[in-house]
């Protein structure tokens, strides 16, 4: 299959295409040099990628799951730590969501005399509401706000 005929099934600009097939994500089977061919599963490889990058997985990790032949070999670890962020950033939001619903409609004369938007500000100033994902080597990532943080 030509990679213009790839684009227009996957709606990838060719770019892209060749963009993955520099990174190993996908192979062309014509000769250097050639305008690029593609096996028909290819369009199984772009989904694939497609998918890993919509559940946030980076290249190298989706990489990393296939083989030269195109292949899904699956690191279920890496899937189970993705998940876990996941479940991270859907609490952390859930919190900050519930905190600024309250806010609003807190009924205190002012925003300094609530004790739910105090515990808030006090989250805030320790650095508990930011997502940090750079945490150093060998030291843990810094735990998300939960409910109990407002």
């Amino acid at each position: 299959m030509d990679i213009s005929e790839v684009a227009r099934r996957t709606g990838m600009a060719a770019s892209a295409l060749r963009y993955y097939e520099k990174q190993g994500l996908i192979s062309a089977t014509s000769p250097a040099g050639q305008r690029r061919r593609f096996a028909p599963d290819v369009l199984d490889q772009l989904a694939l990628i497609a998918l890993g990058q919509a559940g946030g997985l980076s290249l190298e990790e989706i990489r990393a799951m296939l083989s030269p032949g195109g292949v899904v070999q699956v690191d279920r670890q890496v899937l189970l730590a993705k998940a876990d962020d996941i479940d991270a950033t859907i609490k952390r939001l859930r919190a900050m969501s519930q905190g600024l619903r309250h806010a609003a409609q807190c009924p205190a004369p002012n925003h300094a005399q609530c004790p739910n938007f105090q515990r808030l500000l006090k989250a805030a100033a320790k650095g508990r509401l930011k997502q940090n994902t750079t945490a150093a080597p060998g030291r843990p990532k810094p735990k998300a706000a939960t409910r109990s943080a407002l």
